[in-house]
């Protein structure tokens, strides 16, 4: 079967797909990536990419520094500006490329409406895959970016309802956009937001039922499976660990990874307290900030699960594939949440027991420090981080992702063929 991977162009959702991409090539299936035209050199050569027309480099470069700058209500409402002129594109143009193709199913990132209302357009099998936490409404979670706690009482379900609500006015735009496509589709029934645009068949989670909210109601289409990898052969640790004290692993991901301040007061937090420090910036500083950074070590990329193992804990931004690694290590974590869904992963954190979490625009040397001795002194972070690990090596991953995706994709086409 040929699948289209469409994706946004940010690099943590696109090496998701690519990994679901390898999967089912192994398995004899065609892999073709549909992306926005300058988000192509992003993705790995080994799959054949299609750039959709509307964008171009500049645009699209500008699309990722500015997602990687958040700020205040402002900054979300251009975030959702260029969401929606990326999903504009590819409403407009990928339907052309998917039927020059001969495409016959789609998987597509939740946060890409557009993926959904191609795939019903040109009545093509369709599954959803969740790289952030899934959007999914139930009425004790918050939505993913807020980092409320867990509530199901009648004032939590309220105060739910009302986070909706401003989200509702924040992602106008986007709902305009949906039901704008929607029409001119001629789709039935009510396409209006993110959640109505997902697969009504599969959604892949890279979360597991252990770490995420209880959920009220399920629909069954939601498969919390965990982080979607191959299993990485064991490398060794690049770095002289002094095991007479502790070592700490920090990085911020892909897009936060130029934040300065933060890595620079969590290593002088750590040289107070007499501990290693190990900082990926993924590429985010400048050789002269490395350099000044002044950690025990300071580098670009790290070996990250290898990190884990032999780390004491985890200071992250709440990026879930960190969170998860660190997690199915047993490593307890200081969250500082920036953008997206990093504060509902953090309060998840909290609500496990398996960490802190320190706000990154009030963030101090000594809070990092008194963080820190709480978590290396306190035995229970660990043993909770751990039982949740517990859970991620079994919850199925990648290879029940693959599995999951040809049954649901089988369901449809022997259900209704495929329209050309």
């Amino acid at each position: 079967m040929h699948f289209a991977l469409i994706c946004p162009p940010f690099k943590s959702h696109i090496r998701a797909f690519e990994t679901i991409g390898d999967e089912l090539a192994r398995r004899g299936h065609r892999i073709s990536f549909l992306m926005n035209k300058g988000a192509e050199k992003h993705v790995s050569a080994r799959f054949p990419v299609h750039a959709v027309e509307g964008t171009d480099d500049r645009q699209l470069d500008g699309v990722i520094a500015r997602a990687s700058k958040p700020g205040g209500p402002l900054g979300i409402l251009r975030t959702v500006h260029d969401g929606s002129l990326l999903s504009e594109s590819l409403c407009r143009h990928a339907p052309a490329h998917l039927r020059k193709l001969g495409v016959e199913a789609i998987i597509g990132d939740q946060m890409e409406p557009a993926a959904g209302l191609v795939a019903r357009y040109l009545h093509l099998p369709f599954v959803s895959i969740a790289c952030a936490l899934p959007i999914e409404r139930d009425v004790g979670i918050p939505l993913p970016f807020l980092s409320w706690p867990y509530d199901t009482s009648p004032g939590g379900i309220r105060r739910n309802q009302g986070g909706e609500r401003v989200a509702r006015l924040l992602l106008s735009e986007q709902r305009r956009l949906i039901r704008r496509w929607a029409a001119h589709f001629g789709l039935e029934g009510a396409f209006e937001d993110l959640q109505s645009c997902l697969s009504d068949r599969a959604t892949i989670a890279q979360t597991t039922e252990s770490f995420e909210f209880p959920r009220t109601a399920n629909s069954g289409t939601l498969h919390l499976l965990g982080p979607l990898r191959d299993e990485n052969p064991s490398m060794d640790l690049p770095y002289q660990v002094d095991p007479e004290k502790p070592f700490v692993f920090m990085s911020l991901g892909t897009l936060q990874g130029h934040r300065y301040r933060l890595f620079r007061s969590a290593a002088t937090a750590c040289r107070q307290l007499g501990v290693q420090l190990l900082v990926a910036h993924c590429g985010g500083l400048s050789k002269r900030q490395a350099a000044a950074v002044g950690a025990t070590w300071v580098t670009d990329f790290a070996p990250q699960r290898a990190v884990m193992e032999r780390a004491d804990l985890c200071i992250t931004h709440g990026g879930l594939n960190t969170v998860m690694d660190a997690l199915e290590f047993g490593k307890p974590l200081l969250a500082l949440p920036i953008a997206f869904d990093q504060p509902g992963v953090s309060a998840r954190i909290i609500h496990h027991g398996a960490g802190l979490r320190l706000s990154p625009h009030l963030i101090t040397v000594g809070k990092i420090r008194k963080a820190l001795a709480k978590l290396l002194s306190d035995t229970g972070y660990a043993k909770r981080a751990k039982d949740i690990g517990g859970s991620i090596t079994t919850a199925g991953g990648l290879r029940r992702a693959a599995s999951i995706i040809e049954s649901a994709v089988r369901q449809r086409v022997e259900a209704e063929p495929i329209a050309r």
